[in-house]
């Protein structure tokens, strides 16, 4: 594609008009810019991850929809952020509770945590907490049934503020749909005298799920309108970011825009208490735009980037892993995205693993030390070095992140001791101007990916958060990318996706709907078929709840491709699994389908 043809796409907002994929919410609408994605080389893969990245900084102009820099939108982070900095100024018998599910849940533990450990630097007690759905065990591995629980979110929230007085609670919901988080927002309603709720999201109020929540009669978007209603002490924060770069994969475009607005908001709270000053919108703002300033310094190495992409499709495509060996938060980073790949691809946990330098001890969670439970919970370097190096070959691939502020000396030995397994080790490093670069260790390394950053202000905490979102941008372009070229994209629909919950429920259907252009209630009925593996459809199955069916999805593997070669072909299951066979890239077996289903010329 030529530059200026690109730069035409990029400012295109075709996803904002009224008739583009009307029947779907922002969040699962699918994106214009990707819609070719899964054939895109990865120099153009980059550029495609860079445009929709950007979308997240767009500003109103023309816009259906309330972006990030609206003023509707900053002024709620203001109210949010005066509620906070009061408390950071009496936190006695209080609480500031980050609740999410999946990676919202994960981000929401890497903020409460980065936020108490800037407390105990200035000799603070502890104010913040998170809780995810699933427990700790869905930091590092999916545990998507737990989001279906409206009831399970709110007693996990009564139980860890009791006793509290006052509680700032901050429900994460990228789509306005989890029942867990739902569940938690209509208990801090109730006792208005304690909670004050927010809810943050990337839908508009209207686009929040409307289907009745798991033992209840209440919808989601009931509840958010609840939350408007005049006299509640209740915020909503939903700029819309643009569809995801792979259509519904909130941890990408949602993950980041959560962490640029919450972290926008505990900072400058922080800021405002410790200076005895008040938050303005101009404040809130010119901290969001120095995000802004992260995605064009990472992107100008895209080069670098469309490397790594380039060496983990061969990897994963070999049938190799790829593994994240990490220092500090960073470390952290690694351990998110290689758990979002399982749901996300249909991968394997050894398919893309993270290591953190400390393992239990540097993630400080609240469930402690949990390798009893799995070698998937192995993740110290010392585990890397026992489990998982003895066994490395040039089929699999090693990433290295780390800082200037980390052991350098550390990360040399690291390199030399995988050397001694592949040749293909990688880096991504992060320093200062004017600091040492990682000349030393570039020639023992495949690639190095080194993001040289301004000489920062004082607020070194700042500088990690920065950090944290280029290399939370380079790591899921790596993944993403990788399985893109692995086969596991169609178009930009993530196809082979575990449909265990009542997000991903839906979010298959969406898919079906969009790839075959059958009617909605054909493409769920051959969903049912897939998932349950019949060919007719008992009236036990087609009466049964959404959440009865995503227990009987999360025991099969890839039902959207089968429903979606049944659907495309109008065969039978048993046809659909011999095709998918034959062709176990999923782009191949549904072009192999197009293909044989039109007619030749004569």
């Amino acid at each position: 594609m030529a530059d200026r043809d690109f730069s035409r796409i990029c400012d295109t907002r075709e996803w904002e008009l009224p008739g583009y994929e009307p029947w779907f919410p922002v969040s699962e609408k699918s994106n214009p810019l990707t819609c070719d994605i899964d054939k895109a080389s990865p120099n153009h893969i980059v550029r495609l991850l860079a445009a929709c990245d950007a979308q997240i900084f767009q500003t109103k102009s023309g816009s259906t929809y309330e972006r990030l820099f609206c003023d509707s939108i900053v002024h709620s982070m203001k109210e949010v952020t005066k509620m906070l900095e009061h408390i950071l100024r009496d936190p006695e018998d209080s609480l500031v509770v980050l609740s999410g599910c999946g990676t919202s849940g994960r981000l929401a533990f890497l903020m409460a945590t980065c936020f108490n450990r800037i407390l105990k630097d200035q000799e603070q007690k502890p104010l913040y907490t998170y809780i995810i759905a699933g427990g700790d065990k869905a930091l590092l591995t999916s545990q998507e049934s737990p989001e279906d629980d409206p009831k399970l979110g709110m007693l996990t929230l009564e139980k860890i503020c009791e006793g509290k007085r006052r509680v700032l609670f901050i429900g994460i919901s990228c789509g306005l749909s989890a029942p867990f988080v739902a569940g938690q927002i209509a208990f801090c309603l109730k006792h208005p005298d304690v909670f004050s709720p927010v809810l943050v999201g990337f839908n508009p109020v209207s686009q929040a799920r409307d289907e009745p929540m798991p033992g209840s009669t209440l919808t989601f978007r009931a509840l958010v309108q609840k939350m408007q209603q005049k006299g509640q002490r209740a915020f909503i924060i939903n700029p819309a970011v643009g569809p995801e770069v792979i259509t519904g994969s909130s941890r990408m475009k949602g993950g980041s825009a959560t962490k640029i607005l919450l972290e926008t908001i505990l900072a400058s709270a922080h800021t405002a208490a410790i200076t005895n000053t008040h938050v303005t919108q101009g404040v809130l703002l010119a901290r969001m735009k120095a995000y802004e300033f992260v995605h064009s310094a990472t992107y100008s190495h895209s080069e670098q980037i469309a490397a790594l992409i380039q060496s983990t499709g061969l990897s994963l495509q070999r049938g190799g892993r790829v593994c994240y060996v990490a220092w500090g938060s960073l470390g952290l980073l690694g351990l998110i995205d290689a758990s979002e790949c399982i749901p996300t691809f249909g991968a394997d946990y050894e398919d893309v693993r993270g290591f953190i330098r400390g393992g239990y001890q540097d993630l400080d969670n609240i469930e402690g030390d949990l390798t009893s439970l799995g070698p998937q919970f192995c993740i110290s370097h010392e585990d890397f070095m026992h489990l998982v190096l003895p066994n490395l070959s040039d089929r699999d691939l090693v990433l290295l992140l780390y800082t200037a502020h980390d052991d350098l000396d550390e990360v040399e030995k690291m390199i030399l001791r995988v050397r001694e397994k592949t040749s293909n080790v990688h880096i991504l490093y992060h320093r200062l101007e004017g600091e040492a670069a990682a000349d030393s260790m570039a020639p023992l390394c495949s690639s190095v990916l080194s993001v040289t950053w301004p000489f920062p202000s004082p607020d070194l905490n700042l500088l990690h958060m920065q950090w944290e979102l280029s290399s939370k941008l380079v790591l899921n372009a790596v993944s993403t990318g990788g399985h893109i070229l692995k086969g596991k994209v169609y178009r930009n629909h993530m196809i082979d996706l575990q449909v265990t919950n009542s997000k991903l429920y839906h979010r298959a259907g969406h898919i079906l709907q969009k790839l075959s252009g059958c009617s909605q209630t054909r493409c769920e009925e051959t969903l049912l078929k897939a998932i349950y593996d019949v060919e007719t459809l008992t009236e036990d199955i087609t009466s049964a709840r959404v959440y009865t069916h995503t227990i009987s999805a999360s025991r099969r593997s890839r039902v959207v491709p089968l429903a979606l070669v049944c659907l495309l072909m109008g065969c039978s299951l048993s046809e659909a699994k011999s095709r998918l066979q034959s062709h176990p890239v999923v782009r191949e077996a549904v072009e192999a389908c197009v293909t044989s289903s039109t007619p030749s010329s004569p």
